[in-house]
């Protein structure tokens, strides 16, 4: 899939990131700039970062840059073992993958680019499922439902006597991951009876090609195919948050209507590779980049403030993780469903 901006639009960037003098800001990049920085991990973040690839490229063809889909839990295989510079990821580093980088002496610097919002979706032919709840959710993917609840109607009485077929991402997805813990309380707690895959097409193909079909992913990939698919919203339980079944939308991920399902995406960055120019002047240009690409691909930027103090966190080489393992005083980590991404990076006081 290719994003692209205009050339205009390209250099309206540059020259705003050069004025401002901004901790995100790039300056003209030499025509000499050559290199490779290899990427990979959550295939939900991969449109971001391959939008930013692109625009990218189109200044700098000496730079070969390649993003892979191995799913979060995969990319952060290949991050620790220090054989990519920067790891997508759909939910914060674990304290497992913390310890495999800690091995391999591999420091990072940890970058939130985007919100996203887990979309439930099921397929178009689907006249029944108006909205579904929390609970309704963990119903149907705790561990316990496994080859019990295998229909509609166990859901919902006045739903049909019809099989019901679930799709979602792999246990190497940070989708699988942030979902297990928003909705059923626990990560990796889950049913394993369901069509998987790390690649968010083949649950998009699932679900557009089964009317009984049920699944989850990204905002994104829902909005490149919303004429195969349908969204249905989704009731926390909570009035004072949602009042009520919401759709997962820009609007109510910035007013926090959509939970839990609302969360934050990352890059990870090698800080030895860093210091390579290649890599130094690509990520900038991802932080300066990203609020227009996120939306051009159908995710939601963060604020102004948030991508300042990602700026300022990647200058000055800020290591660790404000999010995950490691990140609170008990070293148990703060990957926890509702994080405020303004706060945590305040916390850290990277100014």
């Amino acid at each position: 899939m290719r994003y692209l901006v205009s050339a205009n639009t390209v250099a309206a960037l540059a020259l705003a990131a050069c004025i401002s003098g901004g901790p995100a800001a790039f300056a003209a990049v030499p025509e000499s700039l050559s290199g490779d920085v290899r990427i990979d991990g959550s295939s939900t973040v991969y449109p971001i970062t391959e939008a930013v690839a692109e625009e990218f490229g189109a200044s700098n063809p000496r730079v070969k840059v390649t993003v892979g889909i191995a799913g979060t839990g995969g990319g952060f295989k290949k991050f620790c073992a220090n054989e990519i510079d920067v790891v997508n990821a759909s939910r914060p580093i674990k304290e497992s993958e913390v310890t495999e980088c800690v091995k391999s002496k591999v420091d990072y610097v940890e970058l939130p680019v985007a919100y996203d919002a887990l979309t439930i979706v099921v397929n178009p032919k689907n006249t029944w499922a108006s909205s579904i709840t929390v609970a309704e959710l963990k119903k149907i993917w705790e561990p316990e439902a496994q080859g019990k609840i295998t229909r509609w109607n166990q859901i919902r009485a006045d739903w049909p006597d019809a099989p019901l077929r679930l799709f979602g991402p792999g246990v190497d997805s940070g989708s699988y991951d942030y979902f297990t813990e928003a909705v059923v309380g626990k990560q990796h707690s889950s049913r394993g009876d369901f069509t998987s895959s790390e690649d968010d097409n083949v649950l998009v193909q699932g679900v557009a090609g089964d009317v009984n079909a049920l699944g989850y992913f990204g905002m994104a990939y829902f909005q490149e195919n919303s004429d195969k698919l349908k969204a249905i919203p989704v009731d926390d339980g909570k009035d004072e948050n949602g009042k009520g079944p919401q759709v997962a939308s820009l609007e109510n991920v910035t007013r926090g209507a959509y939970q839990p399902l609302a969360r934050p995406l990352f890059v990870y960055v090698n800080k030895i590779s860093a210091e390579r120019a290649e890599v130094k002047q690509f990520v900038s240009f991802y932080l300066k980049s990203a609020p227009e690409l996120t939306k051009q691909v159908g995710y939601i930027p963060l604020s102004p403030s948030v991508y300042t103090l990602a700026g300022t966190r990647f200058d000055k080489r800020v290591a660790g993780s404000v999010f995950g393992a490691g990140s609170s005083k008990d070293g148990k980590g703060t990957a926890s469903v509702g994080v405020t991404i303004e706060e945590l990076l305040k916390r850290e006081e990277v100014l």
